[in-house]
């Protein structure tokens, strides 16, 4: 059994852009790509990938899903395969074995973790909205900052008051453990065994996964809480959710957008990125003060090759970046660098200018980097001919990362006339560096090769001592047939040969399932697994009624069920999860551990569908996610109407039975309910008017 850390891990690594093009041709295509499909003979490119949703899908044949799937099906392996797959790629140690107690605790303890900090920032939240310190100090703060209310609740912005305890009081009487508080990092304990906020008295950032999870905060000290505080900044510390160098301050937020322009704008700190997104510049992350590190260039090259530090000018803060940008370029990445005017940094700059200004300036003023970093240094070296020396190595050394020969050679002459040294001896030195870094590398590799075999060794020996047997091979650590999940037939699944009994619901003496009631079962689980933990309205009790919650009710009043038990089943579990702190519809269906439910999410994501009704004419398109509010009970009346309507056939196809027309008691009890339902399909009918009508 492959434990999931290690399939999160493997889902976190594999770039599914980056996956299909080793099988497939992509061009890019406004925000996606597009290739002929490998799975029938494509004449006409039909094959779509998203980067920013980790999906692919033929529009044409109707194959596609996450990447896991897309191995499954090129390769034609089984689910755990395809992860094996994927962990070799991408270098990553897989340890198939049953879970024990103590791994069930710590994955136990993770989830506990993340529970606690969706906790806190809505404590943090809620205190800056509703908190009279809160409104006084905090949101006064943000406000003169220039921080729109709009964007504060974007970025789940919030304050924590100068109480040096009062969020750790308040967590212990809502029922969280003292040691979840302690390793989340939102307090801490002092030596007489007191729990004391780490954050009192500061404005508080939260730091989002690249899934929108909170796995940190940032918190900044205001002026009437400075005393005695030397530190303006404090920043949860790493824990076993949380570590720094491979997440980045906004990619959460970014990610869709940087796809769409493809280029990522990179800042330091977290106003930054928060007054850029306000200017309209969207595709911004920040470092959060610290170098670059390969964890965090990875997630950036995830969804593009092109990047543009933005600097205030700052010589010490740029020169100490300089090596982090030379990991950038070993990437393979296009960098460019942008001096913002004196006294100015991307806050501050942003906040005077709107995106088109904005955008306007660094196209005009961005520079390629190695050309920069010429510049900057020759500034430095001035006649001095040591340092003079030492810039020429510099340069030579950035060059000699960079992975593509023809961009090796363009920055050799170019610099070589900046420099005014011939381009053989840059050629030759060059040349020198990338072999010193292979051999590096080899001996590396090596090093660690001796280490996994020595930890190898050390682990297989049995209690006593005695060695183990040796580990099964390949074939006989695959999993049982009993244990792969059954295949998929249409949307029925079935065990063996036989098919799994239906289950109960509203026909059942309907001799198959309805065409047009599968579809709009299929666009009902596609609004729940996208916008299913969103929340529609408030009830009469000021209770929030999510996508899920509503669509529950309304099944659960006409006691309704799905038609086929994979429906059936999502429906379940989106009911059954729809409580949990952090429960994300998308993400768990897509990563569901049965390869038949990730892939039927992944094919509802991407299906195209219609509304019969977009916009009026000269208005802009609505999205989906715009009118929830309107969309799903029309949704959910509109399925209900197909299903009066195949009743209402069923009970004419009756009537025409002599067995009934021959007996007056069954036949007037059959005419009145036909009636009745006659007049519910009516006022359905009448409800939905020509409004919101789905085009199945």
């Amino acid at each position: 059994m492959i434990d999931h850390g290690t399939i999160d891990r493997i889902m976190d690594a594999a770039q599914i852009v980056d996956v299909v093009s080793d099988f497939v041709t992509l061009r890019k295509r406004g925000v996606n790509y597009v290739g002929l499909c490998p799975f029938h003979d494509d004449k006409t490119p039909s094959f779509y990938v998203s980067p920013s949703k980790g999906l692919c899908k033929c529009f044409a044949c109707g194959k596609g899903g996450n990447v896991v799937h897309f191995i499954m099906e090129h390769e034609q392996l089984s689910y755990p395969e395809a992860l094996k797959w994927l962990a070799k790629k991408y270098h990553i140690e897989i340890q198939e074995k049953e879970l024990t107690d103590e791994q069930k605790l710590a994955q136990s303890e993770r989830e506990s973790l993340f529970v606690v900090n969706q906790w806190a920032r809505d404590y943090f939240q809620h205190t800056l909205k509703n908190h009279e310190e809160g409104k006084s100090v905090g949101m006064a703060y943000l406000r003169n900052r220039g921080f729109r209310d709009d964007i504060i609740e974007k970025f789940q912005l919030g304050y924590c008051t100068e109480s040096h305890d009062a969020m750790g009081k308040e967590a212990l009487q809502k029922g969280y453990k003292k040691e979840f508080l302690v390793k989340t990092g939102l307090c801490y304990e002092t030596d007489d065994h007191r729990l004391r906020d780490r954050f009192w008295g500061r404005v508080i950032f939260p730091v989002h996964t690249l899934s929108g999870k909170v796995v940190a905060f940032g918190g900044r000290v205001l002026a009437s809480a400075t005393k005695g505080v030397k530190v303006k900044y404090v920043n949860s510390p790493e824990s076993d959710i949380y570590k720094k160098s491979n997440e980045l301050y906004g990619i959460y937020f970014a990610k869709q957008a940087i796809v769409k322009q493809d280029r990522c704008f990179l800042v330091e700190g977290y106003t930054d990125v928060i007054s850029m997104h306000q200017s309209g510049v969207e595709n911004v992350v920040a470092s959060s003060g610290t170098a670059l590190t390969p964890g965090q260039i990875k997630l950036i090259h995830r969804f593009t090759n092109n990047m543009t530090i933005l600097y205030d000018g700052d010589s010490a803060g740029i020169k100490a970046s300089l090596r982090g940008i030379d990991m950038l370029l070993e990437e393979g990445m296009n960098i460019k660098v942008c001096l913002l005017p004196d006294g100015e940094d991307p806050d501050s700059f942003a906040r005077q200018h709107n995106a088109t200004e904005f955008q306007a300036f660094i196209k005009d003023h961005e520079t390629d980097f190695i050309r920069f970093k010429t510049n900057l240094l020759m500034e430095d070296a001035g006649k001095d001919p040591i340092k003079r020396a030492e810039l020429i190595g510099s340069i030579v050394q950035s060059i000699s990362v960079i992975p593509e020969a023809i961009v090796r050679d363009v920055y050799i002459k170019e610099c070589a006339q900046l420099l005014h040294v011939e381009d053989r001896l840059l050629v030759s030195e060059v040349a020198k560096r990338r072999e010193q870094q292979a051999e590096s590398k080899a001996v590396q590799a090596e090093r660690e090769r001796q280490r996994a075999q020595r930890q190898a060794e050390q682990q297989a020996m049995d209690a006593n001592g005695e060695p183990l047997p040796p580990p099964p091979t390949e074939m006989e650590a695959a999993l049982p047939d009993d244990e792969l999940p059954p295949p998929v037939l249409g949307d029925e699944l079935v065990a063996g040969n036989q098919p799994l009994p239906p289950p109960p619901g509203y026909l059942p003496h309907a001799s198959k399932v309805n065409e047009e009631l599968l579809k709009y079962e299929r666009l009902i689980l596609r609004m729940i697994i996208r916008y299913g933990e969103q929340v529609l309205f408030q009830d009469d009790e000021q209770h929030d009624v999510t996508v899920i919650g509503y669509i529950d009710s309304e099944l659960k009043n006409d006691e309704l069920t799905f038609s086929t038990p994979l429906h059936q089943q999502i429906l379940n579990e989106a009911i059954a999860h729809q409580a949990n702190n952090g429960f994300k519809a998308e993400r768990y269906f897509l990563m569901h551990e049965n390869p038949t439910v990730s892939q039927f999410a992944g094919n509802l994501i991407s299906e195209r569908y219609q509304l019969s009704k977009y916009h009026s004419k000269g208005q802009k398109i609505i999205g989906d996610e715009e009118r929830l509010g309107e969309l799903i009970p029309h949704l959910v009346i509109n399925y209900k109407y197909a299903i009066v309507g195949e009743e209402l056939k069923k009970m004419l196809q009756q009537l025409q039975d002599p067995s009934i027309t021959n007996d007056a008691e069954k036949c007037n009890d059959l005419m009145n309910r036909y009636s009745e339902l006659r007049q519910t399909q009516n006022l359905m009918a009448k409800h939905l008017g020509d409004r919101v009508v789905i085009k199945v």
